[in-house]
């Protein structure tokens, strides 16, 4: 069956609040075996969530409201909705019980309008709310279906979990289960190349690519009648892909560069260290953002000055008047004065011009990123021809995890990278 997500709050339009909610209903309702068609978001009013109910009523047997579920004037989609499909209103008892109770167990008064939160379409299953006060309905009329959660994220998740997958299980009558293969190193358009033969005769598993901040992801799906049958599907279609790119592929399960890497170094009892410059911090941030890094990061040194470098790493005077600040030799001097500080297994350094404009001479986008492990030293040179600051910032980290996942695989050597696969 086919679905539409519709997201109702003015203050969604004004970019006051992340949609978020849409996302995790469209994986909820793939995972079912349910095909999302359309996202729709609409202000608090009446008669344009009208005309976009008719508007999904069109194609779609599925309709999932999220907000608009409140006890104020402008929450309308309950409203709304039960006129559309042609149905009164009536007081749930047991949802006004429900609702007393919350105000009384936080010790509140229940204003006079939160009785209107009990009022659910005649026909309706009721979605009790154990996380706050406003009930959801699933309900079907003709062979269409609405489902009407809260808009808070943690209600709408809860409520979904809790209640509206059983209301949704009835009219599920597939699988799905997919994959998320991770790349970094190769562009959209050379991955779809090198995938084509098997994109044009593509009909079940499906295979999507998708080009994300310095690397591209692809999704397998299968929906077929047993779960069993789609997981087999999408396995063997990603054992076909791996023989085309595996190369490029640094992940399997949806994992992000930095959490595989992280991974790696705990399960190989390797210990990593780091100096930055350009970045200021944002490697570290990146590692210590994963859980248990502690046991293999010790140390991460910002050093934005040349003295500091000096100093800290001991980055020789005669190598930054000789290659300057921005060079190979500076970044390999930088990883090496890390990892002896540290007494880490694997260093990792980087040195560049993040912009917006030149600096010294180098245009934006110019960096080396510094390695050191065993007795091997080096530097990868980035130009990505950028004048965005925040972009090149954020390359320059996801390539310094690059670095090092391609040092723990044995496949490092140095060359320069100049972010064509963006």
């Amino acid at each position: 069956m086919n679905v539409s997500i519709i997201a109702v709050g003015t203050e969604l339009l004004f970019g006051q609040t992340l949609n978020t909610n849409a996302t995790y209903l469209s994986n909820k309702m793939n995972l079912m075996g349910f095909n999302v068609l359309y996202h729709f978001v609409v202000g608090d009013n009446e008669d344009r969530l009208r005309a976009v109910i008719g508007r999904a009523m069109k194609d779609t047997d599925i309709l999932i409201f999220t907000g608009g579920l409140g006890p104020t004037q402008d929450d309308l989609t309950k409203e709304t909705v039960a006129q559309v499909f042609g149905v009164p209103l009536d007081r749930n008892e047991k949802c006004l019980e429900e609702i007393k109770e919350f105000f009384q167990s936080r010790g509140r008064q229940m204003a006079e309008n939160n009785y209107k939160q009990a009022d659910l379409p005649r026909g309706s299953v009721a979605f009790h709310n154990s996380v706050g006060t406003a009930p959801g309905f699933g309900l079907e009329v003709d062979g269409k279906v609405a489902i009407c959660l809260p808009g808070p994220p943690r209600e709408m998740k809860w409520m979904f979990e809790n209640r509206a997958v059983d209301f949704l299980q009835r009219f599920s009558h597939r699988n799905m289960y997919y994959k998320v293969i991770r790349t970094i190193g190769i562009g959209e358009s050379d991955l779809e190349t090198a995938l084509l033969p098997l994109i044009d005769t593509q009909d079940d598993p499906t295979i999507a690519t998708y080009a994300k901040e310095g690397e591209c992801t692809l999704r397998v799906a299968s929906q077929r009648d047993s779960i069993h049958e789609a997981v087999e599907a999408v396995d063997q279609m990603c054992s076909r892909i791996e023989n085309i790119i595996g190369e490029y592929i640094y992940s399997t399960e949806d994992k992000p560069l930095n959490q595989v890497v992280v991974e790696k170094l705990i399960n190989r009892d390797l210990t990593l260290s780091s100096a930055e410059s350009c970045t200021g911090g944002l490697f570290a941030s990146e590692v210590t953002d994963i859980p248990g890094a502690s046991a293999v990061f010790g140390r991460g040194l910002v050093t934005y000055s040349p003295e500091e470098k000096v100093k800290l790493l001991g980055v020789s005077k005669e190598t930054l008047e000789k290659y300057s600040v921005v060079s190979r030799e500076t970044a390999v001097e930088m990883a090496r004065g890390v990892r002896t500080g540290a007494g880490s297994h694997i260093s990792v350094s980087v040195t560049g011009v993040a912009g917006p404009g030149p600096s010294d001479g180098f245009p934006a986008g110019t960096a080396y990123i510094g390695y050191s492990f065993q007795n091997k030293e080096g530097a990868v040179e980035i130009r990505t021809g950028r004048d965005d600051r925040k972009w090149n910032r954020n390359y320059f980290v996801l390539r310094m995890f690059k670095v090092i996942n391609e040092i723990l695989d044995g496949k490092m050597d140095e060359k320069t990278d100049r972010g064509e696969n963006e």
